[in-house]
């Protein structure tokens, strides 16, 4: 028998009495030196702590909360995660042994998962954006100018189907230096008369954005003096861009209203300086010249051919009628192009999501806008998108019908008059929210 291998009160080491924990606690003998791992002379196991009363258990220690030496319980394997016969801390940390659970001392907290790191990052970002739109909107809002222009009056024609908007360029020159004027070549009229006039019409049937000429000869309602004094101007037929000069866009819109019997549901302004800070805020807007333009009075010098207009040369293309054959209304057609290419620039994802286009092409904008006083930001938005879809082939682009675009006045001014039975068809067709007819351009 190798002595050296049996324990007093049972057996082989790892199978007597002593390793169950139910006889006798003999010290463990030295191994040989060539077989003992911790060296000569050294035992197995450490002695055992003198300040924990005898339980019962080895004496040797219980591996399994102080790391010590002895034999395992039961006759079973040691523990994984950390061998019995090796002391000092725990490698793996706290509570990742054996017998280490929840609510075990010292057990470490689990480990964020990926997946929640991953979501709650998302979370963030998306509350960012949340918080960025927001702000965005209420600060574009805070620039819009309100007008009461769609005050009621007797007479006024009842809401159709579908949403009218009266579009109008104005000649202002608020927001303009001297030197800005100059350079613009738009003069330093006081006040504003309109430069242009749009109607917009957004429906189920397809939209419509059709011009209305400047010259148009047509019965101006009676309206109050705005000099002050408290008089009243009787109705009178004369040139429908006096009804802005005399009334701004709330008597302008009056006279549209009553001469199309067309109820205008929003209201939109832009003057010379918002115009031309547009253009410059998009980075100039893409055109093709169909032939060379050299007009003085607006100061336009352009070679045929696709070109990038800057701001003041985008105004000029727009205001100059000199070389065109049927004058005004060769103008309206070249405004109606040129919103259709701003359009479609400025709706582009390269304006929208780029911060440094996007905000200073909304601060431009509307810096000179005036709107009425139910417009908000959404209803603009509509506008400008259905404007981009008609002027991008997905809708109509007409002038109203012309009967004669020369009409000698009783004054012997030359006017613009309308073709009775043709305008009243596509004001009717407008009004309803159906099909305009073919036979309109």
């Amino acid at each position: 028998m190798n002595t050296w291998q049996e324990r007093p009160g049972g057996g082989a080491y790892g199978r007597g009495d002593a390793a169950r924990g139910q006889g006798g606690a003999a010290a463990e003998p030295p191994l040989p030196p060539e077989l003992n791992p911790r060296g000569t002379g050294v035992p197995l196991s450490r002695p055992a702590r003198q300040d924990r009363p005898d339980d019962g258990r080895p004496q040797g220690g219980d591996p399994y909360r102080d790391g010590g030496g002895g034999q395992p319980p039961y006759g079973g394997r040691p523990p994984q995660g950390r061998p019995p016969y090796e002391s000092g801390p725990n490698p793996a940390g706290p509570g990742s042994g054996a017998g280490a659970g929840a609510g075990a001392p010292g057990a470490a907290r689990p480990r964020r998962s990926r997946k929640k790191t991953v979501g709650y990052s998302v979370l963030g970002l998306v509350l960012a954006l949340l918080v960025t739109m927001i702000g965005t909107y209420f600060w574009a809002d805070g620039k819009l100018h309100h007008e009461n222009v769609l005050a009621d009056y007797p007479g006024r024609p009842a809401p159709g189907k579908g949403t009218n908007w009266l579009i109008v360029g104005s000649d202002s020159r608020a927001g303009l230096t001297d030197a800005d004027e100059q350079d613009l070549h738009t003069g330093s009229a006081e006040g504003k008369r309109s430069d242009s006039m749009m109607v917009l019409h957004i429906g189920d049937n397809g939209n419509t954005l059709m011009s209305i000429p400047r010259d148009s000869w047509v019965q101006i309602p009676a309206h109050q003096d705005t000099s002050g004094n408290g008089k009243t101007v009787p109705a009178a037929t004369r040139k429908i861009n006096a009804a802005f000069a005399a009334g701004g866009g709330r008597l302008l819109v009056q006279t549209v209203e009553t001469n199309m019997n067309l109820r205008i549901d929003h209201y939109a302004e832009i003057g010379f300086s918002g115009f031309v800070g547009l253009v410059d805020a998009v980075g100039g807007v893409e055109m093709n010249i169909e032939q060379p333009v050299k007009d003085k009075d607006s100061g336009l010098d352009l070679q045929a051919g696709t070109q990038t207009l800057s701001g003041k040369q985008a105004l000029a293309f727009v205001r100059q009628r000199h070389q065109m054959a049927d004058q005004d209304l060769g103008r309206m057609r070249n405004q109606q192009k040129f919103l259709g290419a701003l359009a479609k620039q400025a709706a582009s994802p390269t304006t929208l999501l780029n911060p440094f286009t996007f905000y200073p092409l909304v601060s431009a904008g509307l810096d000179t806008v005036i709107v009425d006083d139910d417009a908000g930001l959404t209803d603009l938005g509509s506008m400008f998108l259905a404007m981009k879809g008609v002027t991008g082939g997905d809708g109509k682009t007409i002038t109203v019908p012309i009967g004669n675009p020369d009409y000698r006045t009783p004054t012997g001014e030359s006017a613009v008059k309308w073709d009775e039975a043709k305008s009243k068809a596509v004001f009717e067709a407008m009004r309803n929210d159906t099909p305009v007819p073919a036979a309109a351009k």
